[in-house]
């Protein structure tokens, strides 16, 4: 049964293609019936997600030792589903002023730059709803549409206007996670993070999807916002103008996707579920 539900849900998605995510969808149209359903059309999206590299340009807004920085650089992202990601910025005329990237056990967040020399790390199975990064590589993988979903008991399907909308409930009954799925084509317009006072520290905003294979499409603009408790945002705004599959063998996976220790920065942090530890140089 599960298996002709995802066949007939890729015949959907191949058949209307990528249509266009307005910011403000004013056509309703009918939602998922079951929460069921609902997951199995984001399992379904992780599952045809096709290795690819893009480019693009970031405007950015964002905080560092409470200095406030405005910035727009070219960047390049590279993706292998489904936890292999790397992201380069051009930022301060340095073609590797931010690097951005994962495996399936570890990831990293290295800022270059001299009055920004900063490096980030932390393993996956140390985490918990939240890595303390600007920009998070798990918030990226899952704005493309590799969603962690984990077991059914902890989601619940509501319907609000135009979005199917699915929330993540941890054991005590918190929010972590709520995603906002536009009914009328079923792609992700939006992702909410929670953190551990129920007050959303997360926002990835998704818009202008474009099909890059048979049955698999991408988000070209994702806008990503993160809230700090003293009422300051970072904001990330990518604009992917070229999204093409690309290949991916073992000697590309190590170059892309390989962490190396931090070498010549000012700053080196380890990340423990959330919490932040400098460590020695």
């Amino acid at each position: 049964m599960l298996r002709k539900f995802v066949t007939a849900a890729a015949a959907i998605v191949i058949l209307t293609g990528c249509a266009p995510e307005l910011k403000h969808p004013t056509r309703i149209c009918p939602g998922k019936q079951s929460l069921s359903q609902s997951l199995d059309s984001l399992r379904l999206t992780s599952e045809s997600m096709a290795s690819l590299k893009a480019t693009g340009r970031c405007n950015a807004r964002f905080y560092v030792e409470d200095k406030k920085h405005r910035e727009s650089f070219p960047v390049t992202l590279w993706l292998n589903p489904p936890g292999q990601m790397r992201l380069h910025g051009d930022l301060f005329l340095n073609r590797r002023g931010i690097v951005l990237g994962s495996n399936e056990r570890e990831f990293w967040l290295a800022m270059k730059p001299r009055e920004i020399s900063s490096y980030h790390w932390g393993l996956w199975s140390e985490q918990g709803s939240s890595e303390s990064l600007m920009i998070s590589p798990k918030t990226v993988l899952e704005a493309l549409g590799i969603v962690a979903i984990g077991g059914e008991q902890d989601w619940s399907l509501s319907n609000e206007g135009p979005f199917d909308v699915l929330t993540q409930r941890n054991h005590q009954g918190k929010i972590i996670k709520k995603i906002y799925i536009y009914s009328c084509h079923y792609q992700t317009s939006k992702i909410e993070y929670y953190n551990t006072d129920g007050e959303v520290a997360i926002v990835a905003d998704l818009y202008k999807y474009k099909e890059i294979s048979e049955g698999f499409c991408a988000p070209r603009v994702i806008r990503l916002t993160t809230y700090a408790q003293d009422g300051r945002k970072d904001t990330f705004k990518f604009t992917l103008k070229s999204i093409k599959p690309y290949k991916f063998d073992r000697e590309k996976q190590d170059i892309y996707f390989k962490r190396r220790p931090p070498k010549g920065f000012k700053h080196v942090y380890r990340i423990i579920d959330g919490s932040v530890i400098e460590q020695p140089q």
